[in-house]
Parts: structure tokens; C-alpha cells; sequence
């Protein structure tokens, strides 16, 4: 009988004792191998500069650098080389700053810095900034990035980072600074980790250590607070600001002084921290406190922010782009920009003889930003001054706060006591910090909306407007002069209050980002916070559904009623019209389709990248930028205007990556208005002749997906003059004596333009 069982080998141990084995052989290994290897392979591996420098080029970031030499293991750092020796260290700013910029993602710049403490090189790697959206053209950012090329960061490290001039582009100024700063910052943490330019790292303060004392009460009035420190005042009139201005090398900042007296206030700035208990109990409401308390996470601080006059230390940036760019704070090497999500509007100040601050706020520190409420710091605050239609220049003030004496007590050093942890505060729960964070969300468009009433209000009754027009067009296009005023009055509307006032212009990046959205997760705050926007596109939603893509093109389009309008004058002053042939007008029609799927594709891979390439779309240009821009830009949407003299509305005919991106959902639509006679076709031309956009086939079907329902046909349809059909009809009945006006439909039954009844022509 054979034996079925398994013998082992006596070569060989059992498979548990080969898995004990190795299993003890790893843990020996893990006891006996040093953690700083592992830690600095881990610092190699994860940081930015392994990802990005096999990316760049030595030459291009340092003149004459031939190699990068390895990353170093303690610090995420690689040296330049110049034939084999060591002319600066390479880093990128976002491993040791917070790069986050206006898009919400990091900017990544690379630095060089030479043993003398100069930086050699910066170069602009990668930000998702919407800056080229806005008409900034990229080689602007290049170049001012650039030009930190020589700065000294031993001066930067002895002044906090304010020893150079602030270079802002006006369109970016939240990109901008946070870009300086990030630079300033990251080189001062690695110049002094690595000894360049006689900067060191710091030691510890020796002796005992400077901590908030929470049992301190403040003043109970407000003259003794200013008095002894506890809250801290800048305070500018027009005439200090205009001589900072004027004292700025460009003077055209000094052409356009602030209007009015001298000693006119500008701004009463106000700063305290009221995580400090004593100064928050004595300035906050009892209830709005204990909101602030729970509000911030252990270690986190409050600064209250409290101002009056013609200059507001807030401004709108936050509104568009989450962060306040006015104001930031500084202490030492730590930078605190501050969003949206972190502010809180104050109440009332509480305090006794407290004057009227039109505007008072708080600002969430995070504990993780390194601040320390028991040390000095100072407010930046940006002051800017329009000096051309986009074009801005700016100055800067500080103010600087420390706690007074009163609030501070000394306590043995410990070096597991973080100072800024002894600050106490409300604990917080995860559950919490996800709660607020929607709430600042929803408070935050919610705000947006509020502040937007009057072109909401503008929207919704030119919505109400054409939605009865089109709901009622029969009645409407029985007078070919009513219709035309209509038409042209509402184009009129459309393009100065939609387009140049509001900036309602809707564009194929939308959907773009609609798509990257729900990629990633769709959420609708991200498009609450454009009201104008979120409102056209949902009437467009709905409108495909009725009447197609027409709706919005033929009639919301900013840039379609600028060509149209244009259009009407030059044919006013008889600039002759072009009418394509046929055949070469309908296969023209798919070089918007193509346009719009190469453009989709790309934004697939890169939403960056197709944002670029949506350039093709003038909209920016000639609606949102009103032309003030690059001549390229400029030279381009004028071109498709004049073309647009010659062929109406060229532009949306051949080449609307939008209208083509309108035109394939709107194929589902419900319902079809525009009414039709057996006879349109064959034998009549006329409705096809005179169609502006030539959107009716030769034989009499309307294209839905170039129709911009302009409602001509329709006038046409009810023509006593103009229509065949109509004409034969009135000839009949004056034959017969009856006198009659006939109904268009008697004798004569309309034909809905329907894919059914369609003569076999293919559409695009």
C-alpha cells in the first residue's frame, strides 16, 4: 500500500520553524540597524527636490553648474556642482515653507544658494495658480521669480524678511507673495541649517522660558489698553500713505495721490491676541468667547484684527481666492497668511470706550505654523494703488504687537514644554473641525451671494425676460420690427451688463473643472462661490432641455452679442457680407468639435495644460479683460471680430469650442418651437437665404445644433410680405372676397422641425 504522507527532508527544518527563523533574524535586524539611515532614506525619498531635480538641468538653475551632487541625508538639500566642487545648495521651497497659493495647491520653486548666503538661482517647477485665466502671461511669473536672483538672506534673516521690495503683479497677488515669502523663508531655514552666509541654527533661549500667564486680567477700558500695549495701533492719513507712495521708484504711483486732506484718516488699525484669556474676556462678548474657545484646537491662537476708515485691511481677494492678501502675520522665520477658513467676524468690541471700527475680525493661528503668542511679532499690512486698468503698484507698514510684561511669567526650561502649548484652550474634536470647516464654507459663498444682489437680481429678471419670450415667440415675432429691437436690446444688455460689468462670461474651462470634480469628488461649494456662473449654467442646463444650445449662444453669450452687434453696424455702414458655399459651411462646422475634444482630452491629463490651450476661446480677452491685454491676445480676438464683419458670427460658427461642447447634449432636448411649412425647402429658400448663422439646410431643416435661435425664421414663417406660403394664402382669400387675415396654419399645416421629418440630411 502506498504511503500518502509527506516526509521532510532532515536537511531541511519544518515551515515553522524556517518562518520563527526568519522572523527572529528580521527583529535582530530591526534592534541592530541605526534609525538615521532609515529616517534620512525616508527624507530622500519623500521630499520634493528627489521628484523635481532629475527635472532640471544644473546650467539652468545655477550659470556654469555642470552636476547636482546626492541628496543630502539630514536635510532635503543637494549640492551644485562646478567641475566637481560645491557652488551652492539646491532645494525646493514647498519642503520647508507652506507654498499653498490662490488655486489651493502648492507652488514649487527651486532655490540655489551659495555659501555666501546669495541665492544663485531660482526657478519657477510647477503651481496650478490660475494666473494665465486672469491674462497674466506666464513669462511675467518667470521673470519675476527670477529676479530673487542675488538676494543677500542674511539681510532677509536680520530684518524678519522685509529687506528686500515686494515686486507684485497686479492679477496675482496672492500668488506673488506667497512666492516671496516662500523663498525668504525656506532660504533662512536652510542657510541656517547649513551654515552659509554666517547664519547658524538658533539655539534655545537659555534660561527660564517666556509663557502666557492665563490667570492675568487686561484693563477693563479702552485708554489704559492702548496705553500699556495690550492692543497695538497703526494709524495712516492720505498724506503718510501718498509719500510712501511717491517715495516708490515707478511715479506713477505718485501721479495718482490718495484724494483728500492730508490728515485724513486712511486707516486705524487695531491688533491683539484674544486667545490670551484675560484679553479675550475683556473685549468679546461672554457668548462669542466661549465660540472662539471651542472654535480653536489645542495649541492654536486668535488674533483680533479692528479697523476703521477709507482703507480696508480685508479687501475682496479672500472672497475670490480664500485668502486674505492685505494682512499677514510675521515672527521671526514664521510666515501666517490667513484663509478664509480661519476668519471670523467680531461683534461689537465689549470693552468701555471702545470707538466704532467699521471693520473687526479674528484670524485662527494654527498651532502647527510654529507661532508663539508669547514672543513679538508684526502685522503686514499691504497697501495697493490702481496705476492703469489692471495694473497696480503697492507699499507696505507694519505693526507690531508683543504681550505685555503683565501677561507674561517665566518657568523652568523643559524641553518637552512647547511654549505655544501652554496658551490654554478648548479642546476639539475631529467630528467638530469638519463641521466648522463646512460651515466656513457655506458661510463663505453664502457672503459671496449676499454681496452680489444687484447682479443676481440682473440675471434673474433677464432669465424671466427671455424664458417669456421664448415661451410667447409667436406672439413676439408677428412684428419683424418689435422682434429686431427686442433682439438687439437684449444683445445690448447681455454684453455691457452680463459681459464687461458682471463678467458673466461662461466658458469651456468650466466644464473642465466641472469634470476634474467629479473625478475627484464633486462638492458644490466649489461652484457656489461664483454666483453668476452657477446660475447661467444651471439655466443652461435647463434650457438645453427646451430649446438647445440657442439659448445661451444666440442670446447670454457676451461674445456672441459682440459679433453680432458689430456685425449689425457694419452692415450699416454696407461692409459686404460673405455667404460660404454650402459645402464647405458644413464641414467647417466640425472644426469646433474637433477643437472642443482634443481640448477635453488634454484636460484629462492635464487640467493645466487645456486651461492654457483654451486661450482659443477670446472671451478673456475682449469680455473679461475689456482688451486691456498683450497685443498677441489683443490682435487675436480682433481678428475674429473683423472676420467677424464679413461672416456673422464667424467665431461661433467654425470655431466655439463651447458652443460645440452645448451642442451635443442639447441633441436630447424635449421640445422643438420653431415651426415650419411642407413648402420651406422645396421649393422656398427664403427662411435658408436669410438665416444669419446658415443654419437651415437647403432642404428646409433647421440644424439644432448651430440654430442660435434668433427667432428669424419665425418672423419670416408669419411674413405677409416676406413668406411664399403665406403670400399664396392671402392671394387666395382676396380671390375668394372673404378679406380675411388667415391663421399661418390654414390650409397649409406647419411641420415641426423634428428629426423624423428631416429629408435625410446628416447633421454634425
Amino acid at each position: 500500500m502506498t504511503d500518502l504522507r509527506f516526509r521532510t527532508s532532515p536537511a531541511a527544518p519544518p515551515s515553522f520553524v524556517r518562518t520563527l527563523l526568519a522572523g527572529l533574524l528580521a527583529a535582530f535586524l530591526l534592534l541592530i540597524t541605526p534609525a538615521g539611515p532609515v529616517m534620512a532614506q525616508q527624507i530622500k525619498d519623500s521630499s520634493q527636490l528627489s521628484h523635481f531635480l532629475p527635472q532640471v538641468t544644473p546650467a539652468s538653475l545655477v550659470e556654469g553648474a555642470d552636476a547636482f551632487g546626492p541628496v543630502r541625508p539630514d536635510l532635503a538639500a543637494a549640492p551644485v556642482l562646478r567641475g566637481g566642487q560645491t557652488i551652492a545648495y539646491a532645494f525646493v521651497t514647498s519642503d520647508f515653507a507652506d507654498t499653498t497659493g490662490y488655486s489651493g495647491k502648492p507652488i514649487h520653486v527651486m532655490v540655489a544658494i551659495g555659501t555666501d548666503g546669495l541665492l544663485k538661482g531660482v526657478k519657477l517647477l510647477k503651481h496650478s495658480e490660475p494666473i494665465v485665466l486672469v491674462g497674466i502671461p506666464e513669462a511675467r511669473m518667470v521673470e519675476l521669480i527670477e529676479g530673487y536672483k542675488g538676494l543677500d538672506i542674511a539681510k532677509e534673516a536680520a530684518s524678519g524678511g522685509s529687506s528686500h521690495d515686494l515686486k507684485i503683479i497686479s492679477g496675482a497677488t496672492v500668488t506673488v507673495m506667497v512666492i516671496d515669502d516662500s523663498v525668504v523663508r525656506a532660504s533662512i531655514k536652510v542657510a541656517r541649517s547649513l551654515g552659509l552666509g554666517g547664519l547658524s541654527t538658533e539655539a534655545p533661549a537659555a534660561g527660564p522660558l517666556r509663557v502666557i500667564d492665563p490667570e492675568v486680567k487686561a484693563a477693563d477700558d479702552w485708554l489704559t489698553q492702548t496705553g500699556d500695549g495690550t492692543l497695538r495701533r497703526l494709524s495712516l492719513d492720505v498724506g503718510q500713505v501718498n509719500a510712501a507712495f511717491a517715495a516708490l521708484p515707478d511715479q506713477r504711483a505718485a501721479e495718482r495721490p490718495e484724494e483728500g486732506p492730508a490728515d485724513a484718516t486712511f486707516i486705524d488699525l487695531y491688533a491683539t491676541l484674544v486667545s490670551i484669556p484675560g484679553i479675550g474676556e475683556s473685549l468679546l462678548e461672554p457668548g462669542e468667547k466661549a465660540a472662539i474657545d471651542a472654535w480653536l484646537k489645542p495649541g492654536d491662537s486668535a488674533l483680533l484684527l479692528a479697523a476703521r476708515g477709507r482703507y480696508s485691511f480685508k479687501g475682496s481677494g479672500y472672497v475670490r481666492g480664500g485668502i486674505f492678501d492685505r494682512v499677514h502675520l510675521i515672527q521671526g522665520d514664521i510666515s501666517v497668511r490667513f484663509r478664509d477658513r480661519d476668519h471670523k467676524r467680531a461683534g461689537p468690541l465689549a470693552l468701555a470706550g471702545a470707538p466704532e471700527l467699521s471693520e473687526r475680525d479674528i484670524f485662527r493661528i494654527p498651532a502647527d505654523s510654529g507661532f508663539n503668542p508669547a514672543e513679538p511679532f508684526r502685522i503686514q499690512l499691504l497697501v495697493q494703488r490702481n496705476v492703469g486698468p489692471i495694473e497696480k503698484l503697492f507699499t507696505t507698514f507694519d505693526l507690531g504687537w508683543q504681550p505685555p510684561a503683565a501677561f507674561i511669567k517665566t518657568l523652568s526650561p523643559a524641553p518637552s514644554e512647547s511654549p505655544a502649548a501652554s496658551t490654554p484652550v478648548a479642546s476639539d474634536t475631529p467630528q467638530a473641525g469638519l463641521d466648522d470647516e463646512a460651515s466656513a464654507k457655506a458661510q463663505l459663498w453664502q457672503r459671496i451671494w449676499r454681496s452680489k444682489t444687484l447682479e443676481i437680481a440682473g440675471v434673474t429678471i433677464m432669465l424671466a425676460v427671455l424664458t417669456f419670450a421664448f415661451f410667447f415667440q409667436t406672439f413676439l415675432t408677428r412684428s419683424a420690427r418689435v422682434t429686431h429691437w427686442f433682439r438687439m436690446s437684449f444683445l445690448a444688455v447681455t454684453l455691457v451688463f452680463l459681459g464687461w460689468y458682471a463678467n458673466a462670461q461662461l466658458s469651456v474651462v468650466n466644464i473642465f473643472a466641472l469634470a476634474a470634480s467629479v473625478k475627484s469628488g464633486f462638492t458644490w461649494e466649489a461652484f457656489l462661490l461664483d454666483p453668476l456662473t452657477f446660475i447661467l449654467w444651471f439655466s443652461v442646463a435647463a434650457a438645453l432641455i427646451f430649446w438647445g444650445r440657442g439659448a445661451y449662444c444666440g442670446w447670454l453669450c457676451p461674445f456672441g452679442a459682440l459679433q453680432e452687434l458689430t456685425n449689425r453696424i457694419a452692415r450699416a455702414f454696407r461692409v459686404p457680407q460673405i455667404t460660404l458655399p454650402w459645402g464647405l459651411h458644413e464641414r467647417l462646422w466640425a472644426v469646433k468639435y474637433i477643437i472642443f475634444l482634443g481640448l477635453f482630452g488634454v484636460s484629462l491629463a492635464s487640467l493645466e495644460q487645456a486651461e492654457h490651450l483654451a486661450e482659443v476661446e477670446p472671451f478673456k480677452t475682449a469680455i473679461v479683460l475689456k482688451f486691456a491685454r498683450g497685443w498677441p491676445f489683443v490682435l487675436y480676438a480682433g481678428t475674429l471680430l473683423v472676420a467677424g464683419l464679413f461672416v456673422e458670427r464667424f467665431y461661433c460658427r467654425y470655431l466655439c469650442p463651447l458652443g460645440a461642447a452645448l451642442a451635443i447634449p442639447a441633441r436630447v432636448r424635449m421640445f422643438d418651437w420653431l415651426k415650419r411649412y411642407h413648402e420651406c425647402g422645396n421649393p422656398c429658400q427664403t427662411c435658408a437665404n436669410t438665416c444669419p448663422v446658415q443654419a437651415i439646410h437647403p432642404t428646409g431643416e433647421i440644424n439644432p445644433n448651430e440654430c442660435v435661435n434668433c427667432m428669424n425664421c419665425q418672423v419670416l414663417y408669419q411674413s405677409e410680405t416676406r413668406c411664399p406660403v403665406v403670400m399664396r394664402k392671402l392671394k387666395r382669400r382676396a380671390a375668394a372676397g372673404t378679406g380675411e387675415r388667415p391663421a399661418p396654419s390654414e390650409g397649409h399645416k406647419p411641420v415641426i422641425n423634428t428629426p423624423s421629418q428631416q429629408k435625410g440630411q446628416a447633421h454634425v
